[in-house]
């Protein structure tokens, strides 16, 4: 497929292309390799690390990225997706979308003539997992390990079982009855893991989640959309906070993770996200080299 609508579409490239964003961050790519490429970021969502990581990416890769609000395009007062897709794959060479509905993006990558990346939707957030298992090989040097996702089956941690899958890596979701990750996803990826050897464990049983967990993985509990729920997903999650005590049930050398925004005292306490196995920032800073490698990926070959 030539878009990256999910962790699937490039299932068994997954591992070339998180070794590209490790030869992006240690400097072993050529300079510019996307001279005068140029990539539309659209954005129906607000973003702090996506739109930083692709604008900043790009210029790196000697392109160029134009960053466009629903607000600025025809898109926002009703332009069907057709002719915008269709309008921009005559500008631009690949197009990043962040939006409201999986379902419009996937449109998009049927209407565009360019790739068309999915910069996060309400079912999946590729990018973020590229960066994770990144930050993962860098702190642990391989991916014969287990992640365990505290929380909400929402749209990180969706992407994060399936690159788990394509890795041969164990994944292990605690989450209150009612919020498992969706169902397709649980089994698309089973069916991987099949395949890789990878576990997968669905459960709301804290302790067996995260017996020999070699990272603790959490996410808001509120996520964008869902702000009408936002009273009983607090206290639906109260039980789910990550602190000093959940992280015991983990390995020792267990690593936090977050792909942020965090909100401390909610999902996690400060002195974990802000402790000595916290790795946010690296995490943070990956976003960056994993989305260099997703461009160079799509654009270069």
């Amino acid at each position: 497929m030539n878009s990256l609508l999910s962790v699937c579409d490039v299932k068994d490239d997954v591992l070339d292309i998180i070794k590209l964003a490790n030869d992006f961050k240690n400097g072993k790519i050529e300079k510019e390799p996307l001279k005068d490429q140029k990539l539309a970021m659209i954005f129906q969502k607000s973003s702090t690390r996506t739109r930083v990581s692709f604008e900043v990416g790009m210029y790196e890769l000697g392109g160029t990225a134009l960053f466009l609000s629903t607000n600025d395009i025809q898109l926002g007062r009703g332009e069907p997706i057709k002719d915008t897709a269709k309008v921009l794959s005559r500008f631009v060479d690949a197009i990043m979308i962040r939006a409201n509905k999986h379902e419009d993006v996937v449109e998009f990558a049927k209407e565009a003539d360019i790739p068309v990346i999915n910069g996060l939707t309400d079912i999946e957030h590729p990018c973020q997992a590229f960066a994770d298992m990144l930050t993962i090989y860098e702190h642990k040097g391989d991916f014969n390990r287990k992640l365990t996702f505290i929380g909400d089956g929402n749209n990180v941690s969706n992407s994060l079982l399936l690159i788990c899958a394509c890795l041969g890596m164990d994944f292990a979701i605690a989450c209150p009855k009612g919020y498992e990750p969706k169902e397709d996803i649980v089994r698309k990826g089973k069916e991987i893991a099949k395949k890789t050897g990878s576990e997968i464990i669905i459960t709301s049983d804290l302790k067996i989640a995260l017996k020999d967990a070699d990272a603790v993985y959490t996410d808001v509990w509120v996520s964008m959309g869902d702000e009408k729920e936002a009273e009983k997903r607090n206290n639906d999650f109260i039980k789910y906070q990550v602190n000093s005590n959940l992280m015991k049930l983990a390995k020792d050398d267990a690593i936090f993770m977050h792909c942020l925004p965090a909100i401390r005292g909610k999902e996690v306490t400060s002195d974990v996200i802000d402790g000595e196995q916290s790795v946010i920032y690296d995490e943070a800073e990956n976003r960056l080299h994993a989305q260099k490698a997703i461009l160079y990926y799509y654009l270069k070959k």
